[in-house]
């Protein structure tokens, strides 16, 4: 039992203790009475010390609590900076990401512009180039077919 238990035992045993009539005494049994004022004087400096110990380290322990707090705030503050600077990196990459795309669909309208535009050339040359070979032929076709060539000629000078 500590101190507190047999100062607790003691208070009891003088509450139960028989009153004297007409007083405020009471009968209280010596040898029990005695030995457990003795069991809380054997067992005071123990909690006495326990106590001092307690109080001299409780300044300690606030310290280490307080470096404690302090390093779980600067860890927070970290995380909370790193993920800041995902956020930021991941920002950044969408709009580079967003800029390419872009850029590259603007490359791709101006290439098939002028892709377009070549095809366009290539088939008006090949248009001209079937326009007199037309023209070869249905010449050809006329001389086969007997067209006098001096009368052709007249009917375009009319």
């Amino acid at each position: 039992m500590d101190v507190v238990e047999n100062l607790e035992a003691a208070i009891a045993a003088v509450e139960e203790a028989r009153s004297v009539p007409l007083s405020a005494s009471c009968v209280v049994n010596r040898s029990e009475m005695l030995q457990l004022l003795d069991r809380v004087k054997v067992s005071f400096p123990n909690d006495l010390a326990k106590a001092i110990s307690i109080q001299r380290d409780k300044e300690d322990i606030l310290e280490e609590a307080h470096e404690q707090a302090d390093a779980i705030i600067a860890q927070a503050r970290d995380e909370v900076a790193r993920l800041v600077e995902q956020t930021t990196i991941v920002s950044t990459a969408r709009k580079e990401a967003n800029r390419i795309l872009a850029e590259a669909n603007a490359d791709s309208k101006k290439d098939r512009e002028e892709i377009e535009a070549y095809i366009d050339s290539r088939l008006a040359t090949l248009e001209v180039i079937l326009n007199k070979t037309l023209d070869v032929i249905s010449k050809g076709r006329d001389q086969l077919g007997g067209a006098d060539t001096k009368a052709a000629l007249s009917n375009l000078n009319k």
